[in-house]
This record gives C-alpha cells, sequence and structure tokens, in this order.
C-alpha cells in the first residue's frame, strides 16, 4: 500500500532537495498515465481533484478512484483535493478518502483565510490528512488578475494557519498555455525569509523548465501543481486517435491511445524535478 499524505510526499521531496507534481486528474485515463510515469521514475506524486474535475465527478467516486491507483502504486501517491473553499466541502473530501485538502481562502481578508484554514486543519487532524493553505491570489489567465504574496501577510499565515503547506502567488497563473510567466524570485526569497513551511506554485505549466528547477533547488518551492500541459497533450493525443480510428465509435477504444503520450509527458516532468539527496 502506498498511500499517502501531502505532508510526508512534501518531507521526501526536502530530503531529496527536489520537488513533487501535483497532477491534475480529469478523468481515469490522466490517473493511470500519472502513476504509471511516476512508478518508471520512482518518484511520489500528487493525485490532484480540483473543482472543475469535482463538477464533472463525484468526490466521492474520486476519493476511491484515486486511493485504489495508490494502494496499488509501488511509490508513494497523495490523494489530494484541490481548491476547496469551505470547511464542509474540506470535510466530504476527507470522508471519502482523501489523504491531503487544499482550503482556498485566498481571495478572503488575511484573518478570515486564517481563521478558515485553521478550521480545517482542526478537523483534517481527526483524519490524519494534511492541509495546503494559500496567501496571496494565483489568477488565471484571461480571468482572474494575481495578486502577489504580501510578505508580512505570509509571516502570520505561515505563523497562526497551521498548515502543511503554503501556496504563494510570484507570477504564476493557473491556465497558462502560452508563453513562460516571469517568476519575482526576490518575492519568493522575502517569503522564505519568514517562514520554514514547504511552498507550493500553482499554475506551474506557465513556468519553465530552468525556473522550476532553480525554484526547488535554489528555493523551497517544494511542490508544482501542473495541469494544463498536459490537458494539451491528451487533447493532441485524443485529436490524434479519432483520425486514426475514424469508423470507431467505442469510446474506451478512442480513449486508450491517450495514455501512453500522457505517461511520457507526465515522466519527462517527474524527471525535470528529480533532485538529489544531501549530504
Amino acid at each position: 500500500m502506498s498511500l499517502a499524505t501531502l505532508k510526508s510526499v512534501l518531507e521526501h521531496a526536502e530530503q531529496h532537495h527536489s520537488a513533487i507534481a501535483g497532477l491534475v486528474v480529469l478523468g481515469f485515463e490522466d490517473a493511470v498515465a500519472f502513476v504509471e510515469a511516476a512508478e518508471r521514475v520512482q518518484m511520489p506524486i500528487i493525485l490532484q481533484a480540483g473543482p472543475g474535475s469535482r463538477k464533472h465527478t463525484p468526490v466521492a467516486i474520486l476519493g476511491n478512484m484515486f486511493r485504489v491507483l495508490a494502494e496499488r502504486a509501488s511509490i508513494p501517491v497523495a490523494c489530494h483535493l484541490d481548491h476547496a473553499f469551505t470547511v464542509d466541502e474540506c470535510r466530504a473530501g476527507l470522508d471519502f478518502g482523501f489523504t491531503s485538502v487544499m482550503i482556498d481562502g485566498s481571495s478572503l481578508p488575511l484573518m478570515q483565510n486564517v481563521n478558515i484554514t485553521r478550521q480545517v486543519v482542526d478537523v483534517a487532524q481527526s483524519y490524519q490528512a494534511s492541509v495546503e493553505g494559500e496567501v496571496g491570489l494565483v489568477g488565471y489567465s484571461g480571468g482572474i488578475r494575481s495578486a502577489l504574496t504580501e510578505v508580512e501577510d505570509a509571516r502570520i499565515f505561515g505563523r497562526d494557519s497551521g498548515v502543511d503547506a503554503m501556496a504563494i502567488s510570484i507570477g504564476n497563473l493557473h491556465l497558462n498555455a502560452g508563453a513562460a510567466v516571469t517568476i519575482d524570485f526576490t518575492r519568493l526569497s522575502e517569503v522564505e525569509s519568514v517562514t520554514r513551511l514547504p511552498l507550493v506554485l500553482h499554475g506551474a505549466s506557465g513556468i519553465s523548465v530552468a525556473d522550476r528547477k532553480t525554484l526547488y533547488t535554489d528555493h523551497r518551492v517544494r511542490k508544482f501543481n501542473i495541469g494544463t500541459e498536459l490537458r494539451m497533450v491528451f487533447g493532441q493525443a485524443l485529436r490524434q486517435s479519432l483520425l486514426e480510428q475514424p469508423l470507431e465509435f467505442d469510446r474506451l477504444k478512442l480513449l486508450k491511445p491517450t495514455i501512453a503520450p500522457m505517461r511520457e509527458a507526465t515522466q519527462t516532468i517527474l524527471m525535470q524535478l528529480q533532485g538529489r539527496r544531501r549530504t
């Protein structure tokens, strides 16, 4: 059984001076490809169910699917509920088997964010689960604008919220499928000076490979959330499958060819996040 918590896989990343990929799951084929890729490179991963995924598939199904895949895997797999907005939403995820939850209070005033996050931490303790919170606002490409993480806010949030990991906003952007974003390394260093928590970057698809390496090698970013670039691989693979099988109507036969390209792309990403064991 390789079921893991967010806290445990982040501790692994710290020990190996590496980073963990939080991989956004939209369907069974995605999840299978992600686990197979992680087994090939023998790295832990985080399977994530965000709001879009939960809108399409009930959280009860996602939780059980993630756990089955994790329990069969040869590497640690954390089952993560991403971007929950209420305590009840987090509790439901924990009831259905998720080993960690991300409570997103980033749009709230700081103390409201701290308070709701603290409530989720208290709930999660009875499940022996981990909690990720966010301070600063990571925006969306073509949508809500970002607000960089304020250093003093990070200090207070890190001190008072009780989270196991803290997501921050330093130029990263959700759903970015275009040019690489510009990371504010100065702001990152300032945040690192006021907290020892593992740091998380949402919207990592828009962060260049070189910057990712700097972020986990020279800084304490231990988790990258990656969705858009793998969604693009899936879309290309599905289009190719449809072109090659124009008369096929069985969705299982149409979707199966997406697994290998997703697995290969994920394996490349994971290898780029490999670090080295500290001596």
